[in-house]
This record gives C-alpha cells, structure tokens and sequence, in this order.
C-alpha cells in the first residue's frame, strides 16, 4: 500500500509539474468549435518596448498576462494588441496617481 501511494504522489506531482511548465510562458489557447474566437493568454508587452518597432513580451515569471478573448489569429505582439495595452498604460498612470478622496 505504501509504495502505490509513493507511485501515485509522484504521479501528481510530475502531471502538475508538466501542466505548470507548459502554463508558463506559453501561449495557450483554447477554441470554440462553433464559433473563430479563441481564448487566449500570453505574456503582455514589455512597457519600455511598446513604443518601439519590435515589441517584446516579459518573462513569464512576471505575472503580467493578457486574458485575450476574440480571433484565433491574434498575436501578442501584434499592432492590436500594441495599441490596447499603451491605452491601458495610459489610464493605469491615472488610476496610480488618483486622491482617495
């Protein structure tokens, strides 16, 4: 009994370790048969590059991910995508330096 509950512990732990080393920094994407829409999360783009002509993505280990719902085709770095998230760079600053009043 004691090594099938070693086997199974340790079945786990690789499945779980497997799922999170694919979540990571991965794009993942999950579609709908009935429909072209994807949803999709990957890395946002680095602040310091949305500017320029080569967006880059940060590390995955930032914790910073779009939770992209629409066409399957869309790309983290895309000209879309740059421009949403330099709009929402811009409302972010504000809500960063709003009164608490």
């Amino acid at each position: 009994m004691k090594k099938f509950a070693a086997t199974l512990s340790a079945v786990v732990l690789v499945g779980s370790l497997a799922a999170s080393a694919l979540a990571a920094g991965e794009i993942k994407a999950e579609s709908e048969e009935s429909s072209q829409n994807c949803h999709l999360k990957f890395p946002a783009i680095r602040q310091r590059s949305l500017s320029t002509n080569d967006p880059q993505l940060k590390s995955s280990a930032s914790g910073d991910v779009i939770d992209f719902y629409g066409s399957c085709d869309e790309s983290p770095t895309g000209q879309d995508q740059v421009i949403q998230q330099r709009h929402d760079e811009e409302f972010r600053f504000g809500r960063d330096y709003e009164d608490g009043e």
